[in-house]
């Protein structure tokens, strides 16, 4: 039985795996240029993203296996459940752990970066003269991926010879669990910990300006997802516009044509911001014929009517999505609260908070789901792909910035090769912010024991298990300070939980400085939700001319008549008669010379 249910359980996890793969596929393509795709760039992406989903997706499976040695509803392990059958399972979930964690830490550190230069080296005339070979082109990748070896390798020799943990009298490291954690580190497992407390606390600085943003920002983007003035209206009113505009370069042209000298300086400006106008016109009456299906087959048209069809549904899911950030805040602004105050240890251990005292939402719905497996794993699966598309989100609008400065921008079928490793590398340093997160400030009593209980009555021997079928109320939740033989003898804490904690423990900064950005990332995300809120941007006829993909944004608080009367018209296909004057105001000038 305890095999088939482990079998199971690995079983689930692979199925994660293969959506997982699907998810990371579909954002690379979604979100690279089809005209600047390269082959390596897309499978290393592609990898490096299924990886470090993965390693944050392998929570619930920790959670469930060492679940699995026990009976909540009893509070002792199960019969199968001898300390050997324990290890073993702690042991292959340590190994899988250690080696998706150190894949992780390579692929950002070395593999991707390597990618990014390997693909700089590319001379399209130099490979077609025969002057650059593949062996070059890897010598030039690899000269420059030299400094990142030498940071990986620092990296792990400071972590293997740096004390750890000095104050141990001072900071309650006399308690079982404290005990359990730095007799069990080795040197080498103590190096792979600093490497990724120092990748985890860089993570969650980017974490809490992109994650955050997104956040904040992911449902309104679901919920301004109607645009503001449909397709039909919109080629009815570039049409006009464009008609009037030629008809005002041919009465300039007109009243000019008997002149010898030419136009004069104020109508030859008047008429060079006409012929950029059109160009701006006529770009935007084919991106409005794109999206009125024009030139498409009868599906892409069916298929377009059903998106406007299903805009309401959208609109609503946003708010659901809205309803859910929120609750999550809710839930981790308790926790921080509960382990500034009552935390065992305070900073000397990062803020590892011996046991729930103040309740947290969140934490308790995944307690009780995780009691019938896989109900929990969904709900961390939706979880963490809302955290991982925040981050995508918050990427794509910020920018990939160096202080003020924009490096790189991503946007839908507009992301260079280079942009997209390195949206790569952040997303995979947010994952470890994304995780240490989930396990230590969303779920903490889940991350570390999951539903695991035992019961609190005196043992006869050291050895034996206590019986609570009268005495229910013995019962009790696993926990860090938990003191009793009972709990000794049945708690099982979760490989994960462990690993963090010897970072925090450890290493103290780096457990100070993650639990303190937690507040930083409540803040963001509260500030930029309120100014969504109450700002209501005006159409962007910029971005329209410039990405055919991108969706116009609307205000939120008042444009919900005008969203669905849009969502109306592309149903219909028909234009809503302009009354007098342009509906949208001046036109914007495109400066912009085209081929």
């Amino acid at each position: 039985m305890a095999l088939i249910q482990s079998t199971l359980i690995w079983v689930v996890y692979a199925v994660v795996l293969v959506l997982v793969v699907a998810i990371a596929s579909v954002f690379v393509y979604v979100y690279q240029a089809p005209r600047e795709r390269s082959a390596v760039v897309t499978i290393v992406c592609i990898f490096t993203l299924t990886s470090l989903l993965a390693t944050v997706l392998l929570l619930p499976v920790d959670v469930a296996l060492v679940s699995s040695t026990t009976s909540s509803k009893q509070g002792r392990r199960k019969d199968w459940a001898t300390q050997n059958r324990v290890d073993n399972i702690t042991l292959t979930l340590r190994i899988v752990y250690y080696t998706l964690y150190s894949l992780d830490a390579l692929l950002c550190l070395i593999v991707v970066p390597f990618t990014y230069f390997w693909y700089e080296e590319y001379d399209e005339v130099a490979t077609e003269e025969g002057t650059q070979t593949i062996g070059s082109r890897l010598w030039g990748a690899f000269k420059y991926t030299i400094a990142f070896i030498f940071l990986v390798i620092i990296l792990f020799l400071i972590g293997f010879f740096v004390p750890v943990a000095k104050d141990r009298k001072g900071a309650h490291y006399d308690l079982d669990f404290f005990k359990h954690i730095l007799q069990d580190e080795n040197h080498g497992e103590r190096a792979l910990s600093f490497a990724l407390g120092l990748l985890i606390t860089i993570g969650i600085l980017i974490y809490i300006l992109y994650t955050a943003a997104g956040f904040a920002l992911l449902p309104i983007a679901f919920i301004k997802s109607a645009p503001g003035i449909s397709a039909p209206t919109l080629t009815a009113n570039t049409a006009s516009d464009l008609e009037q505009n030629r008809e005002r370069q041919r009465q300039l042209e007109g009243r000019n044509a008997g002149r010898e000298d030419g136009l004069p300086a104020k109508d030859r400006r008047e008429l060079d911001a006409l012929i950029r106008e059109e160009r701006t016109l006529v770009r935007r009456e084919r991106l409005a014929a794109e999206a009125s299906g024009e030139g498409h087959s009868w599906l892409v048209k069916a298929w377009m009517k059903i998106e406007a069809v299903f805009r309401p549904i959208k609109l609503i899911g946003g708010i659901l999505l809205m309803l859910v950030a929120i609750f999550i805040w809710v839930s981790m602004l308790l926790t921080f609260i509960d382990k500034a105050k009552n935390s065992i240890c305070k900073s000397h251990c990062g803020y590892v908070l011996g046991h729930i005292n103040i309740f947290n939402p969140m934490n308790w719905i995944f307690v009780k789901a995780a009691k019938v497996f896989p109900i929990d794993y969904i709900i961390f699966l939706l979880l963490v792909l809302f955290f991982f598309s925040s981050s995508v989100v918050g990427i794509a609008s910020i920018g990939i910035r160096f202080l003020w400065l924009k490096i790189f921008q991503i946007r839908k079928s507009h992301t260079s090769p280079q942009a997209l490793l390195m949206a790569t590398v952040m997303l995979t340093l947010m994952a470890f912010a994304i995780n240490y997160s989930m396990a230590m400030i969303v779920a903490p009593q889940y991350a570390h024991y999951g539903p695991q209980t035992f019961c609190d009555r005196p043992l006869r021997h050291p050895d034996d298990q206590p019986d609570c079928t009268n005495h229910t109320r013995a019962i009790k939740p696993c926990s860090e300070v938990s003191e009793s033989q009972a709990a000794a003898n049945v708690c099982t804490a979760t490989v994960v939980s462990t690993f963090l904690d010897s970072i925090s423990i450890n290493f103290s900064f780096f457990g100070a400085v993650d639990f303190w950005a937690q507040i930083a990332f409540l803040a963001v995300y509260l500030i930029i939700f309120i100014t969504s809120l109450v700002r209501t941007p005006k159409l962007d006829e910029y971005q329209l001319d410039q990405d055919a993909e991108e969706e116009e944004e609307e205000g939120l608080l008042a444009s919900t008549g005008r969203r669905f009367g849009a969502t109306w018209q592309d149903i219909t296909g028909r234009a809503k008669k302009r009354t007098g004057g342009s509906e949208e105001g001046p036109m914007l000038v495109d400066n912009e010379e085209e081929d």
